[in-house]
């Protein structure tokens, strides 16, 4: 083949590349990518057929990220308009594009921008307070839609609400989630809050970014008037924190963005020219992002050395600086030769961290777990959904089929009572698979399969007696 002909497929496969990282990132086109670099070392047939693959897996992706105009403001409760919607921004793209969108589905809003930062010197990992480049975003996407926005600070809430308790739970040994804590405690808690005091009866909704649906209902059927559904991105999808908001904080939530994916905001959002268009994700602790979590913790609880120790054999292996620096399935920091290492469990009291290279092995049990702490606000029990049951673990697109039972239920069954209400009832459950390892104080959510529906959450209290983590 002339040389003409490679350097033009090359040209091509270069522009379709940097498209590539406009419009955002997809595996199978970056597999293609790879394999057009493979194949220049080969013939030019083989140049232009990899091309070929790059080309039209970037039409699929471009295909996926349009969105049709009438699904767009689906999630707007463009039948109730105009609401008074407060507004939660942050100066991310996808607050940007709630607003954005709560505005052409012509509500009244008003934003708010949740001013938080630490009640002490961090200033040696940051050089600037990261609040000030988001709040100038906010700024400015408001600005550009006509939008008033207030900004409230909640710094002493969120240090004893959410960083405070979380400093508490990691020195008990369990595994907190700031994010679940930030919804509940201080964006749908605290900031609803402050709306009934300086604000009282102003607003008919809360909204924000989040990636979820809410479906409304009627109270005379029984069920609550507001019922939570995944996504329409299963990756994105973040009813996971939000899985312990009462009815009652559900009820005033509006999220603009339930059925979009996180390509198709990121096109529109270019499309309307949003300020924070091409801003990347926020990353880490809710409000706090990239804080150096094992300074952050040795700052509050020191270091304290101990004994790692050969879960098998009971053989002391060496030592650490703390147990509450480690969590169940952690493979990083045990920095012992001879590995991989993983933690399989802790001894609080005797500060002691076990471990085992054979976590993988099947005398581990990583497929059931009791749970306690439940919050239900999907209107059904777990044992009323049946084979259908499906739980996350965590936050991500992972959600395993689940058979759900009482373990021990210590609440009385009174007047208007039912199981799981009370925080001292447990359930066991069992997941259609393996998982890294669950860790005590670490989040359970539920789903009825078929329809996303989300039943509510529980909190991870370890394994069955008998059972090795």
């Amino acid at each position: 083949a002339p040389p003409c002909r490679v350097q033009r497929a090359a040209q091509a496969f270069a522009r379709t590349a940097r498209d590539e990282r406009r419009r955002g990132s997809d595996p199978e086109l970056r597999r293609d990518r790879e394999r057009v670099r493979f194949a220049r070392g080969g013939s030019s047939a083989r140049i232009c057929a990899a091309w070929l693959r790059c080309r039209r897996r970037g039409s699929e992706f471009k295909a996926k990220a349009a969105v049709a105009p009438e699904s767009l403001l689906s999630c707007c409760e463009v039948g109730s308009s105009p609401l008074n919607v407060a507004v939660l921004v942050s100066g991310g793209v996808d607050s940007s594009m709630a607003l954005a969108m709560l505005k052409d589905a012509g509500h009244h809003l008003k934003a708010f921008y949740l001013q938080i930062w630490f009640e002490e010197d961090f200033a040696n990992y940051w050089s600037q307070c990261p609040w000030e480049e988001d709040l100038e975003y906010a700024r400015s996407v408001c600005k550009d839609h006509d939008v008033p926005l207030e900004v409230v600070p909640l710094t002493k809430q969120y240090w004893e609400k959410v960083v405070s308790r979380s400093i508490e739970e990691i020195k008990s040994g369990f595994t907190p989630n700031p994010d679940m804590l930030c919804n509940s405690e201080i964006k749908f808690g605290a900031f609803l809050s402050y709306l009934e005091d300086e604000h009282a009866g102003v607003f008919d909704r809360v909204a924000s970014g989040h990636y979820a649906k809410i479906q409304r209902g009627h109270e005379q059927t029984g069920q609550p008037s507001s019922l939570l559904y995944l996504s329409g991105d299963r990756v994105k999808d973040q009813t996971y924190f939000l899985a312990r908001l009462t009815p009652d904080q559900l009820a005033s939530c509006l999220f603009p963005l339930g059925e979009l994916t996180k390509a198709q905001v990121r096109t529109i959002s270019k499309q309307k020219q949003l300020a924070s268009q091409s801003r990347k994700d926020s990353q880490g602790i809710c409000f706090l992002g990239k804080v150096d979590f094992r300074s952050f913790v040795e700052k509050h609880l020191g270091s304290s050395e101990g004994l790692l120790v050969e879960q098998e054999t009971m053989d002391v292996l060496g030592k650490h600086q703390g147990y509450w620096f480690y969590t169940i399935g952690q493979r990083q920091g045990i920095r012992l030769s001879h590995g991989p290492w993983y933690v399989t469990g802790k001894d609080v009291d005797a500060n002691i961290v076990f471990i085992s290279k054979e976590y993988h092995s099947d005398r581990y049990n990583r497929n059931t777990f009791l749970c306690s702490s439940f919050n239900w606000i999907g209107g059904l029990l777990p044992e009323a959904v049946g084979g259908d049951l499906m739980c996350k673990v965590r936050h991500g697109p992972t959600c395993y089929s689940c058979t759900f039972t009482w373990w021990e239920q210590r609440s009385e069954q009174g007047q208007g009572a039912r199981r799981g209400e009370a925080e001292e009832d447990i359930a066991r459950v069992v997941i259609d698979g393996h998982d890294q390892g669950f860790a005590p104080g670490q989040y359970v959510v539920f789903y009825e399969g078929q329809s996303g529906l989300c039943l509510g959450s529980g909190i991870i209290t370890g394994c069955p007696p008998g059972d090795k983590q």
